[in-house]
Formats: structure tokens, C-alpha cells, sequence
């Protein structure tokens, strides 16, 4: 049990030095990090049928699709703000359907449509800074 703190104890201290320093861009890419991890939690959950756990992990990963949602500039974006909240909004769907059937399959699916976005954003990290 106390391996299991030390390390929580470590990714916290090491998210807490990463948003300190972060750019906006930076802080969306740290998210989905998060967001991604917390699908792969969610995934473990359901093959294991820790199923209290697995909602619990679904909620905290449609919660984070929303904080990314709710970062996005409806006034300035355009269409790409757009299509991205309908993306997030697709992404938490999906999720929910997949608590719901059980199916690690779907948390995949939703995880690599996370991992093409982590991309573009991380293109435009390296692009602007």
C-alpha cells in the first residue's frame, strides 16, 4: 500500500510541476495525458469486473472530456471549436455506452479518436510554442 501512495504522491508533484509551466496548448496535451490514462484505468476495471471502480473511472474521464470542452473559444474558433466540442461531446457518449455494455473495445475506440486530437495539439505545441 505505501508503494501505491509514494507513486500517486510522484505523478502528483510531477502534474503539479507540469501545469505550473504550461502553456494553454500544453495544459490540453497534459489533460488528454490524463484523460488517456484514465481510459486505460477504466479499461483494466472493466476486464477485471471492479466495476464500482470502473464507474468511478468513466466519470473522472467524461469529466475531463468536459474541462476540455469548456476550455475550447466558442467566440474566436470557428468551426474547428465546433468540431471539437462535438468530438469531446461524441468522446462522452461513447464512454457512457461503454460502461454500460461493459466494452473495453469501445473505451479503445475512444481512446485512439483522444489520441489523433493529443496529436494535432501536440503539432501546434511544437509549431507556435
Amino acid at each position: 500500500m505505501t508503494t501505491q501512495h509514494g507513486y500517486g504522491d510522484y505523478q502528483t508533484a510531477n502534474l503539479a510541476g507540469q501545469v505550473a509551466s504550461a502553456s494553454p496548448v500544453r495544459l490540453v496535451i497534459v489533460l488528454m495525458d490524463g484523460l488517456l490514462d484514465e481510459m486505460a484505468r477504466a479499461r483494466a476495471h472493466i476486464e477485471a469486473k471492479r466495476f464500482e471502480a470502473k464507474g468511478h473511472s468513466l466519470n473522472k474521464c467524461i469529466g475531463m472530456l468536459h474541462g476540455l470542452t469548456s476550455a475550447l473559444d466558442f467566440d474566436t474558433g470557428g468551426d474547428v471549436v465546433v468540431n471539437l466540442a462535438r468530438l469531446y461531446e461524441y468522446c462522452s457518449w461513447r464512454l457512457n455506452e461503454a460502461g454500460i455494455a461493459l466494452d473495453p473495445a469501445t473505451i479503445d475506440e475512444v481512446s485512439e479518436l483522444i489520441r489523433t486530437v493529443r496529436q494535432a495539439w501536440e503539432g501546434v505545441d511544437q509549431r507556435f510554442g
